[in-house]
């Protein structure tokens, strides 16, 4: 790796928006993978890796809380006043109505698709596979989810 290059990473491990993003990213996911450890017992340290890397919905909303540190890192960074930060903000408020709305629901409709497909096999004998169920968020996952990354954001662009 050449100078620039070696410059260009430092800059970005530098840069309040990506760190801003990276942590709230990860303390969500942690904190979402620490909740399933207290809540599933015995636990699967399986399971705990799937959480921490992959997996969707829980508490708090990793969703939310990376979308609004980014937005509020741009306030910061950029200002208000900003096209980085407008831009950001709607990004934010698709990305909860998204995880509120359309992949809740999409997940409620594949849970009771799942569980009446379960008892018609049963009753019927046929063959059934399930669908994925895709897991959204309540309004207070997001809701703390969304704090998160604002108080990570914050403490990131302010010290």
């Amino acid at each position: 790796m050449n100078g620039e290059h070696a410059s260009g990473l430092q800059d970005l491990f530098r840069n309040p928006m990506f760190l801003s993003a990276i942590l709230s990213l990860f303390v969500a996911q942690f904190a979402k993978a620490a909740i399933g450890m207290f809540k599933a017992r015995p636990w699967r340290l399986k399971d705990v890796f799937g959480t921490l890397l992959w997996r969707t919905g829980g508490m708090p909303s990793s969703h939310s809380a990376l979308a609004i540190s980014l937005a509020t890192a741009a306030g910061f960074s950029e200002g208000m006043g900003s096209n980085l930060f407008a831009l950001s903000l709607f990004f934010a408020l698709v990305v909860i109505r998204d995880a509120l709305g359309v992949r809740r629901a999409a997940g409620l409709q594949a849970k009771a698709l799942n569980s009446l497909g379960t008892r018609a096999s049963r009753r019927l004998g046929l063959v059934f596979r399930p669908v994925k169920e895709i897991h959204g968020h309540t309004p207070g996952q997001v809701l703390v989810g969304g704090l998160l990354g604002f108080f990570i954001a914050l403490a990131v662009s302010t010290l």
